[in-house]
């Protein structure tokens, strides 16, 4: 039985070395081709696939994942940022507020939600949400005239859309995880804090949240890793404007795994296999931001925690 346990827990390591090694196998060829100027070029187009005898990669094309980076960056991080209050705030409601008959039924949505795939938020937010926020919210937004939150608001698809339409796909990650901390807190320790004659609110403050503040930092981590790594929905909504920054919050941009994504049909058709290892160089950029997303989690989640490695705080 230890052998197995054993094996099993090695199963996850030997699969993301495996994983990566495979990458960047496929990537070596480009990576020898685009150097450091991959992470500088803020261009990526496949080129003239149709022209391609004799070359050493297609005519016309350049491979820069700069402008990749960006829009990922910038939509996952704006992502995040409306997801987390919701998340924790609804699931603090939902653990402290409704009676524990409801608890249960009420956790069935966001489960539900949290399976729902994600072609349909896709759907969703160019059909339903996009167009009915571009006629209503959006112009009174701009219509303030603050920098970056002004400008043509577009028809519904952009960056603050497609970070919406994220926001709405991590949020039950985070408030599922933080609902279950909540619940892990001892009775003991909450009985504690009213004997004392603090108010709920305050026994959230002061008793809960320091409690449970290293999850719910893994958590909004593990939400953020499946808003980076976001490929259909935010390819259908991000409007997909390659090999430019978002000149305002309503722009269409443009992320690694939606570009992945787009891309890998033609650049299957190029003789010279170039473009297969240009996506698969995207692709080893977008690896390595997961795995420093989530080492940058632990490191912070270790640090709040007073350098114990548990996955809520010190506790009582």
């Amino acid at each position: 039985m230890g052998v197995v346990l054993a094996i099993a827990a090695l199963v996850p390591t030997g699969a993301l070395v495996f994983l990566a090694y495979r990458m960047l196998r496929t990537a070596w060829p480009a990576i020898k081709f685009n150097g450091w100027e991959f992470f500088t070029t803020k261009t990526f187009t496949l080129g003239n696939l149709y022209s391609t005898a004799g070359s050493t990669a297609p005519p016309g094309a350049h491979y820069g994942v700069l402008t990749l980076l960006v829009g990922t960056a910038i939509s996952s991080g704006l992502a995040l940022l409306f997801a987390l209050p919701v998340a924790v705030g609804g699931a603090l409601v939902l653990a402290e507020k409704v009676p524990a008959r409801l608890q249960d039924a009420l956790g069935v949505f966001l489960e539900l939600l949290a399976g729902i795939p994600s072609v349909i938020f896709g759907l969703w937010g160019i059909y339903a949400l996009g167009p009915f926020l571009s006629r209503t919210v959006y112009p009174a937004i701009a219509s303030l005239h603050i920098p970056w939150l002004s400008g043509p608001v577009g028809a519904g698809q952009g960056l603050l859309t497609g970070s919406l339409v994220l926001a709405v796909m991590i949020i039950p990650i985070i408030a599922t995880i933080t609902r279950d901390l909540i619940r892990s807190v001892s009775p003991a320790t909450r009985e504690a804090a009213h004997a004392l004659g603090l108010t709920p609110l305050e026994g959230v403050r002061v008793v809960v949240f320091p409690f449970i503040r290293t999850g719910v930092v893994a958590a909004a981590l593990l939400g953020l890793a499946r808003a980076i790594g976001e490929t259909i929905a935010i390819l259908i909504i991000s409007g997909n404007a390659l090999n430019i920054y978002p000149g305002n919050i309503y722009s269409p941009f443009s992320t690694m795994a939606g570009t992945i994504a787009a891309f890998l049909d033609g650049a299957l058709t190029d003789s010279t296999g170039l473009a297969v290892s240009a996506l698969a160089e995207v692709g080893i950029v977008l690896l390595l931001l997961t795995v420093l997303t989530n080492a940058a989690g632990r490191w912070i989640a270790h640090r709040l925690g007073g350098g114990v490695g548990l996955p809520v705080g010190r506790g009582a």
